[in-house]
């Protein structure tokens, strides 16, 4: 290679550079080359089924039942101004 071509070259590359760290500033371009990644991955399908024993299923379940019941009684103490053992006669 002759040394015109050299220079023709790494200018080249230089303009291929600049271009490439424009992209990178642009946050749509960002988004655009993640969202081709996630169309090309395959997806998993996950089957929520109840099975007997202990599964995630009825684990989640049961942790979703407990936020509830927590919940409640936290609204039962700001509503009732007493501790949920006094409102419910424990104590």
């Amino acid at each position: 290679m002759n040394s015109k071509e050299e220079e023709t070259n790494s200018e080249i590359t230089n303009l291929e550079n600049e271009s490439f760290i424009e992209d990178q500033k642009d946050p749509n371009q960002i988004n655009e080359k993640i969202e081709d990644n996630k169309l090309g991955e395959k997806t998993i399908e996950i089957k929520d089924e109840y099975k007997f024993g202990w599964s995630s299923y009825s684990e989640i379940t049961n942790g979703r039942f407990a936020m509830i019941g927590f919940l409640a009684i936290v609204l039962i103490e700001l509503f009732s101004k007493q501790s949920f053992l006094k409102w419910a006669g424990i104590l």
